[in-house]
Order: structure tokens, then sequence, then C-alpha cells
């Protein structure tokens, strides 16, 4: 480590902004009582920058299908200092035109996407293109930021293809730790290729399994799996001249699992299964309510252990000065 790079770990490690990410939360949001305004407390108390949700955190209690909570959602959000990012599963124009409308509503700053097409993977790439070049008509002030997250279908070669066939001025890549494992992408391998557009982060930790001659990830408590924790960070936080990287989302998925989705032995235009949107399921056998409890410590524990490898690199990075 050069003394440059010790310096500049230290100051963006002192301003890092974490953010508590909804799917830490996601069966306490499905079979649980938990309502958006809830994760704005929860990021809250643990002093962090904002938050990040999905329009259906929630199901009918989500800022999506309960439009009249939008405004105090917001409200609380500013009145506790929090930036709030929406999420959504699509790429289409409606589902990008209804989570805009969240946006908006609630004061959010950005609004995350990622296509979820089957068939081959030219035309996916070919009709993402075509979705978001209607960002300029969908947000016409031109208020929000967007964000494609690489989402286990496609490699990070492709997603950059797309950013630069779009050419949207605030258009840029989520990294996710895990989720190019499906493709057939180490975590390292695909930062080195999606570096230069990277400004947000989801922070998880998944073990990466073997699935018909590809890879799988099924994610875990933060700590006990396959991600170098350490030295994405590290990457991370480096990015650019100045602080690159925006929003550091904890996303505790622990026993989520996704398939491999791409294969050494594909074609040139292989193709993609349709697919739901991620989930978890309760574990078999155990109490909902003892589960419940369990992800919400979850959420809590994974925070605590981001902070500790970030203070563990401050100190690194200071005896290198």
């Amino acid at each position: 480590m050069t003394s440059h790079d010790a310096a500049r770990l230290i100051a963006r490690i002192a301003d890092i902004r974490l953010f508590a990410h909804a799917y830490s939360w996601h069966l306490n949001f499905r079979f649980g009582a938990a309502v958006p305004s809830d994760l704005l407390g929860f990021a809250h108390r643990h002093g962090m920058a904002g938050v990040k949700i999905h329009v259906e955190d929630g199901e009918e209690r989500s800022l999506l299908h309960a439009p009249e909570t939008r405004a105090a959602f917001g409200r609380l959000a500013q009145s506790l200092g929090l930036e709030v990012h929406i999420e959504t599963s699509a790429t289409d124009e409606a589902t990008l035109r209804a989570a805009i409308r969240v946006a908006r509503e609630t004061g959010a700053t950005s609004v995350r996407c990622y296509p979820r097409y089957a068939g081959p993977v030219s035309q996916i790439i070919a009709q993402t293109i075509r979705d978001l070049r209607l960002l300029p008509q969908l947000d016409p002030d031109g208020q929000l930021d967007f964000l494609l997250e690489q989402h286990e279908d496609l490699k990070s070669h492709e997603l950059v293809h797309i950013l630069q066939a779009v050419r949207h001025p605030r258009l840029t890549l989520l990294f996710d730790f895990a989720n190019m494992i499906n493709a057939n992408e180490t975590p390292e391998a695909a930062l080195a290729i999606m570096a230069p557009y990277v400004t947000d982060v989801h922070i998880k930790d998944a073990n990466i399994l073997p699935d018909r001659g590809g890879f799988a990830h099924r994610a875990c408590r933060s700590g006990e799996g396959d991600i170098d924790f350490r030295g994405l960070l590290t990457r991370l936080l480096l990015l650019g001249d100045q602080p690159q990287v925006r929003a550091f989302g904890c996303e505790e998925e622990n026993e989520m699992f996704a398939p491999a989705y791409r294969f050494p032995t594909d074609p040139p235009d292989p193709i993609i299964p349709s697919r739901d949107a991620s989930t978890t399921e309760v574990t078999l056998g155990e109490d909902l309510q003892s589960r419940l409890a369990r992800e919400r410590a979850e959420a809590e524990a994974q925070i605590i252990y981001v902070r500790k490898i970030l203070a563990d690199i401050s100190t690194q990075a200071r005896k290198a000065l």
C-alpha cells in the first residue's frame, strides 16, 4: 500500500456512506408486520447515511402499493437526515415509470433497476438498451440518478456495453458482492471491468457453489462465506480521484439462493431462462417469529461486521503511513 492510497483510505473510511438495505429485512417485510418507515428507524439508530428500499418491500404496505404513505415516509427520512434510494426489479417502461413516481413522491435521489428478460443474451441486451434510452423522457427534469445492477445473468462487459450504448449522464453501475458469480465471473474480475462506472454497492457474503458446470451462490452471514470483504472494500474505496462510490448498502441476505445462469460451455449467444425476482424462504422447521427475529439480528450484526472490517483497513493504512 502506498502512502497516497493509505491516506485516501483513512479519509474515505471516515466519511463512508453506509446505507441500510431493505433486503436485510426481506422476511419481516413479506411475512411480518414491518413497514418501510421501520427501515428508516433502523438506519437512524445505527448511524447510517440512508436506506435502499425496493418499491414492493412490505407487500400491500409497500411504497408501491400504499401510495398514501409515500409523503410521510419522505418527510420522516428528511427529518432523520437519511437519503432514500428506490429499487425495482426490471427495466421495462411501466416498471421504471412506477419506480420513478415512488422516488419523486418520497424525495428519493436514485432508482436502481436490472433487466429481467428471458431469451438470447443479445436480445436481452438490445431490449435493455431500448428501455434505458427512455430515461430522459421518464425523468425529463433530470432529478434522479439511475443504477443498473449486475444481477446474475449478464456479464460485466455486457453491462458496460449497455451503459455506453445508452449514454445517459446519470446512469451508472451498482456492484453487488456476489451477483456476478451466477454469470460465471469472480467478484474481483467483475470489479476490474466495472470499476470506472461503479457508484453504488451492495455488500453481502455468500458461499460459491458448483452448479451444472457453472456456479450458484447461497448468501450467508457476513464473514462466514467466500467473499473477500477486505479486498473488495479496499478497491471500491480507492475508486476515483474524488470518492467515486456514493453509497455502500448493507444487504444481509442469509439463506437466499441463486442458481447459475452462465456457463463455460455457453454458445456465443446463450439463452437465459425466465426467472422471478430474488427471494428468500422461511427456513424449513423454524418458527416464523424466531426466523423474523433472527433476520433482524443478522441485519444488525452485518453492520457491526462491516464497520469492523473498515476499522481494520483504516488501522492497516495508518501503519502503512
